[in-house]
């Protein structure tokens, strides 16, 4: 028995000797993918956990430009008021002066000055602010990721502090600049209107667009030089002197201002000053109503309702204190929510978070 299996084994030698290849080849071969497959389930699963630790960053870092706008529209409105200073003009006609048209002539301007102005600086916080807090996100995600290996920061807390002063441009030379523009388009729009004029809604409306438009085109600069000072002298000035720190906060204000002169950037602060002066028009809407039980009243009839410019300029008086209020407003909640500004501050999050180092 023993040697006929001995004689079949010789016969097919070769065939056993192949099979045993084969088996252990793929034995090895099995070992190989399945080592290759563990690599690329552990490498994939750091990129989620990555990708998760990022995103909840980014969340965060979202939910800080909302409380920083929040605590920077008190002394924006402060900065306003102090420059167009309408209750003055206000306690003035109280006194029954002799000069009374005088003075309702230039508390319109002032007026409509200031709420204009409102918007439209109002809109540029929360847009230059989700830019320069997302840079500074971007670069301190970086330094959390890199900060182990002793890596130089991106971002210590002395450019931070000197990157993010430069704010106030906005709050200072950049607001009492757009003043000067707007106060200009104001006057040109609502100088010769008379002050027993009536006027509807809609006619409210066509002359907000001529003020708005005689301040973005009829400008010689753009609207992005009210929010960041392009002057190198003055980028110089916000750094405050030549050490490494001061170097990298002026390379961090230059990407910025390229940034600003985007035309992505032009077209989002667009987007939230057409959704200002929108919701302007909203807040001024309630005063143009039909008087309750008007029955007679269209359905349009706000386009049929007019009142005296008279009447109109104490109410757009009042519209700084909704636009710059520090409470979350449906003026401001229109703007940190919209999504093309949280596309951008994505934009702006993954081009700086993503970069190795700054000198890319």
């Amino acid at each position: 028995m023993f040697s006929s299996v001995w004689n079949f084994v010789k016969r097919h030698k070769r065939k056993f000797i192949f099979t045993g290849a084969v088996v252990g080849g793929v034995y090895f071969l099995g070992k190989y993918a399945q080592k290759k497959l563990m690599e690329l389930q552990e490498r994939e699963a750091t990129e989620y956990m990555a990708q998760a630790r990022r995103q909840f960053h980014f969340e965060s870092n979202q939910r800080t430009c909302n409380m920083t706008v929040l605590s920077m529209l008190p002394p924006l409105k402060e900065a306003i008021v102090s420059q167009l200073n309408s209750e003055s003009l206000t306690a003035l006609l109280k006194a029954k002066p002799a000069n009374k048209l005088e003075i309702w002539e230039d508390l319109k301007i002032i007026s409509f000055t200031r709420t204009v102005v409102a918007v439209y600086s109002t809109c540029m916080l929360v847009v230059l602010l989700r830019v320069q807090l997302n840079v500074i996100g971007g670069y301190l995600y970086l330094d959390n990721s890199v900060g182990k290996n002793g890596t130089t920061p991106l971002a210590p807390p002395d450019v931070q502090q000197q990157y993010l002063s430069s704010i106030q441009h906005l709050l200072g030379d950049g607001l009492t600049e757009l003043m000067t523009v707007v106060k200009r388009a104001v006057q040109s729009s609502l100088g010769e209107v008379s002050l027993k004029q009536s006027l509807s809604l809609l006619e409210l409306e066509q002359q907000l667009s001529w003020i708005r438009a005689e301040v973005e085109a009829g400008s010689e600069r753009s609207l992005s030089w009210y929010l960041l000072a392009d002057d190198e002298n003055a980028l110089a000035d916000q750094a405050c002197g030549l050490t490494d720190n001061d170097v990298l906060t002026i390379r961090l204000l230059n990407e910025t201002r390229d940034m600003l002169d985007s035309p992505d950037f032009a077209t989002v602060l667009n987007v939230c000053l057409n959704r200002g002066f929108s919701r302007l028009l909203d807040n001024l809407a309630e005063f143009f109503r039909p008087p309750p039980g008007d029955c007679a009243a269209a359905p349009d009839s706000l386009s049929v309702v007019n009142l005296p410019l008279a009447k109109i300029i104490p109410i757009i008086n009042g519209q700084i204190n909704l636009i710059c209020s520090e409470t979350p407003s449906h003026f401001v909640q229109d703007l940190l929510l919209n999504d093309q500004v949280k596309e951008f501050a994505a934009n702006v999050y993954e081009t700086f978070s993503a970069s190795p180092d700054l000198q890319k």
